[in-house]
Parts: structure tokens; sequence; C-alpha cells
């Protein structure tokens, strides 16, 4: 069985800047070199680094980029080492929100072959899960265009390699992000084996990339329809619970039904709070327990990639969160949640995704305690323990006490990756018109609860 976590960094892909002045308006120059050192130097100093096995960069060939990417677009990148400072600024100018340096196509090919060997490495069980510190990012970038800071897109030719390589049916994309990952969405917009998930800054379109595809009618085309999700916000100051409810509410429950065999994280920190770009209001914690809730899906095999961040304090403190994390760390607890703006198996997965975890996340319990009852034998129903146990190890900081546990709520207990459910099924109308009036009838107990333990307190 799998085990340890994976970093993978290297200083290398720091070394390129923005070579001449922009106007005060454009947010390129946010992109700067320190974004990934002060990431890494971040989780040095919480000795986190030392807990992962560091694995080496490799550059990625031609063959690999090619699959996401035309052969004029890496033609033409392929030119930029040796041009003068003009021609850099000549040919960024090509493109949307980019500036290329002379080192930018050495530092994009080891981007790209960092998330592979995350990928290879995960796949080949040698780790149970990983995040690979990259520079430059890459979910904005299309295939014959490089745009918004990226220039070839890691994730998509992650999935791709991975679904070539390891005959993977279904790979989940989940894009934290604060901007639409609109390259992803290009890439596999009809495509059914893989699902891509994105929330991000909308305002009716106002805020970059501008696209009408990034609204929520964006769901797919042919074959593919229904496999592209887009959660636009059409406001500023999401809150941590805003971003659970979009989990609870939409991610997790199409999550489970899909079933992925690999979860691939576009993880941009520029939708935690201070971001100039984001302008949110989640602190890093969050990214703690959107980590923590999606690691029981593929059997636990996971790929996290960096991608934007633009608040170097936010930046590095949601790494250090997302990375203790995949290691099994606890997820801290967190105060403050409120209501979000506005078969037997099936049934109980989409009770715990729509209504046990929000209640007990706005309820922020101090311990957990876990009461399975089975007969000790294999059913249908063991592996939904281990499921159920290790989603709700992201409350009251990890403790949690069971009573009655089998097998396999012990190895979740361990942060061993637990048995993929198979697909869910949506819901039953009759079971969603339950569950709400159970929300509303619980939500309201519970809150007189909170109110008599401040009292005792």
């Amino acid at each position: 069985m799998a085990s340890g976590s994976a970093l993978i960094f290297d200083e290398e892909m720091s070394r390129y800047k923005l070579l001449w002045k922009e106007d005060r308006e454009s947010a390129i120059a946010t992109a700067v070199p320190e974004r990934l050192t002060v990431s890494y130097e971040a989780l040095k100093t919480h000795g986190v680094t030392q807990r992962c096995k560091q694995l080496p960069v490799r550059q990625a060939t031609e063959q690999e980029i090619l699959l996401a990417h035309s052969e004029e677009y890496l033609e033409a990148v392929k030119q930029t080492p040796k041009m003068s400072v003009e021609e850099l600024m000549a040919f960024s100018k090509q493109y949307s929100d980019v500036y290329f340096h002379q080192n930018i196509y050495h530092c994009a090919k080891l981007a790209v072959g960092a998330t592979l060997q995350l990928v290879e490495s995960v796949m080949k069980r040698e780790v149970r899960n990983g995040m690979a510190l990259v520079r430059p990012p890459g979910h904005h970038s299309q295939r014959s265009a490089a745009n918004g800071f990226c220039v070839f897109n890691n994730v998509a030719i992650a999935a791709l390699h991975a679904k070539k390589n390891y005959n993977l049916n279904r790979v989940l994309i989940v894009d934290w992000d604060i901007h639409h990952g609109q390259g992803v969405q290009y890439c596999f917009e009809e495509d059914p084996s893989v699902l891509y998930f994105s929330w991000h800054r909308y305002e009716n379109q106002t805020f970059w990339p501008n696209l009408p595809e990034s609204d929520y009618t964006s769901v797919g085309k042919g074959k593919g329809r229904g496999f592209n999700i887009n959660l636009p916000w059409n406001k500023v100051g999401m809150t941590n619970s805003e971003y659970l409810a979009a989990f609870f509410h939409v991610l997790l429950p199409v999550a489970y039904e899909f079933d992925p065999e690999l979860v691939l994280v576009s993880a941009g920190f520029d939708s935690a709070i201070g971001d100039p770009e984001g302008e949110m209001c989640a602190i890093p914690e969050i990214f703690a327990h959107l980590t923590q809730l999606l690691m029981p899906l593929a059997a636990g095999k996971m790929c996290v990639v960096l991608e934007g961040g633009y608040n170097l304090t936010s930046l590095a403190q949601s790494v250090c969160q997302t990375v203790q994390t995949l290691l099994g760390d606890p997820a801290p607890r967190l105060s403050g949640l409120t209501a979000a703006c506005e078969s037997f198996t099936a049934g109980f997965m989409h009770a715990v995704l729509s209504l046990i975890l929000p209640l007990a996340y706005e309820f922020n319990p101090c311990l957990v305690l876990g009461v399975f009852r089975d007969s000790g034998a294999k059913t249908h129903l063991t592996p939904v323990w281990g499921h159920l146990t290790s989603l709700l190890q992201g409350l009251a900081g990890g403790q949690m006490l069971t009573v009655l546990q089998v097998r396999v709520t012990v190895s979740a207990l361990s942060g061993a990756p637990v048995p993929p459910l198979g697909p869910l099924g949506a819901p039953k109308p009759a079971d969603v018109q339950m569950m709400e009036k159970q929300r509303q009838r619980l939500q309201k107990r519970w809150s007189l609860v909170q109110e008599c333990w401040g009292l005792l307190r």
C-alpha cells in the first residue's frame, strides 16, 4: 500500500521575471519569482519538507507537451531563449496577460515535467499523494496560445498523460484558483472521461478573463456535456462558509457520482484572504479542509499543482496547510461558520454530503464521536464507514473517537486511503426535500446548543 506524500520543487523555476515596465492596470507584475521560493521556505520553516518524499524534477519532452498543445505553438515558444528583450516584449503582446523571458521555456518544461513526475509517482503507488510547486502556472494556457501567466497547461497535460499511460477512464480536476481555468475547460469540454470543476470570480463577466463560457451555463459539449462545472462568484468577499458550501452541495456529490480514479487539483491560492486578485475572505486554513474533503476520492490518489496566489503571506500559509493535510495532519478547527449565501449507500452518502457535513461544520464541534454498528462481516456498508470517517476528520482539529468500528474505519483513522464506493447516482427528489427539512430543523436546534455552550463557558 502506498504511503507518504511527495513534494516537488526546483528553484530553477523561479529564474525568470518581467524584463520591462508594464501599465499600472496590468496584473502581470504580480507574477514574481518569490511566489515559488516563499512557499518552499514556509514548508521548510514548519518542518514539512523533511516529512515529504522530495522527488527530482525533470524536463517534459516535446511529445508530452504536444498532448495538449499544437506543434506550431511549441515551435514558436522554442524560439524565445534566443530573443532580445524587445523581441520578447513583441512576442508577449501576441497573447493575453503573459510575459516571456529567455529562461521561461526552460522553466515551463520543468513545470510540466514536475507535474508528470508527481502523477507517475502517485499512479505507481510510490507515494499516496503529493504537491508540485511549479512556475509558470498552466490552467489558462490553450492549445495554441499562452495566456494569464501560463505557457504550457501543466494539469491538462498531466490528465492526458495519466489517461494515456495508466488507462484511466475517469479523472477529476478541481480548480480552486480565483480565475477560471479556461484552458483546461477548452481541452476537455467534449471529453466525458474528465470532470472539470472550477469556482472563480466572475462578476457577470466583468472579471478577467471576461468570457461568457466561464458562466455556469457552460457544461461541456457533445459527449462531454455535463462534465464541465463552473461556479462563478458574482461578488467578492466570499468566506470559508461559501467555499465549504460549494464543496458540500456542488462538487462532492458530483465527484462521488463520477467516482474518479485520479484527482488533480489546480491549486490557486489567490482565492485566499488578502490576495489583490481575488479579494476574497477565506483564510488559509480552509485549504486544509478542502484537501481533506477530496482525499477519500480515487483511493487517495491526489496530485496538487500550484497555480496562482499573489499575496506572498497568504500563499505561503495556504501551501503549508495543504501539504500538512496531505501528510495526514488534522485540519485546524474553523470558527465563525455561517450558512452560505443563497440505493441506501447512495442515499446515505448524499445525506452525508448535503446534510451531515454542512451542519457539522457550522456546529464546529470540539470532539467527533462516531458510533459505527456493523456485523463485522464484509457488507456493502463497510466502505461507507471508511468514507464517513475520512470526511469527518476535518472537524474538531482531528479529535475523533469511534465506537464499534470496523476494519476500514480503523484504516481511515490512520490516514490510509479508503476503497472507492463506485458511482452513487443522483439523489431522489423526495430524499432531497427530506434532507432540506432535516437541515432546517437541526440547524435551529444546534444553534440553541451553541448558545447554551457559550453561556456555560
